[in-house]
């Protein structure tokens, strides 16, 4: 009888412990969250800086990759590009899927931003939109980013 009370002790005193353990857990106070700044992104024109494209033939598609930079005060909310390409008289052939940035661009930050499009025999010269979600963009070739 003796060794039976001595183990029901013994896994009492083990049930306390792992016990008080996970209610000592449970009362601790939680780490302090970290505080974030909300930004408010710009309404209305934004500027941006970018670099000039660079083409790659890739198969049967043209890979276009251009450095972007906001060179506005605030974030970009909702940056997207597109690229269109035309023929010889001046009628649209192919565009790329849109580019978006899935975050804001925030002032000063570059992004690399990739543009494919499949080749078709009559493509002579492209262009690119760039738009926000709170208005337009006014694009700047640099020399360098």
């Amino acid at each position: 009888m003796r060794g039976h009370t001595q183990t029901f002790v013994a896994m009492l005193g083990a049930v306390l412990v792992i016990g008080g353990s996970a209610v000592g857990r449970a009362q601790q106070p939680a780490a302090p969250a970290v505080a974030t700044k909300l930004v408010s992104p710009i309404r209305g024109e934004a500027e941006i800086g970018y670099t000039k494209p660079v083409r790659e033939r890739k198969g049967a598609t043209v890979v276009t990759t251009i450095k972007v930079k906001n060179l506005s005060n605030g974030p970009i909310a909702g940056f997207k590009v597109d690229e269109f390409w035309y023929d010889k008289k001046g009628d649209t052939v192919a565009g790329s899927p849109t580019f978006r940035l899935r975050k804001p661009l925030m002032p000063g930050e570059v992004v690399d931003v990739t543009l494919t499009v499949p080749v078709k025999p009559n493509m002579d010269r492209n262009q690119y939109k760039f738009e926000h979600a709170n208005g337009k963009i006014k694009p700047t070739l640099l020399p360098k980013i």
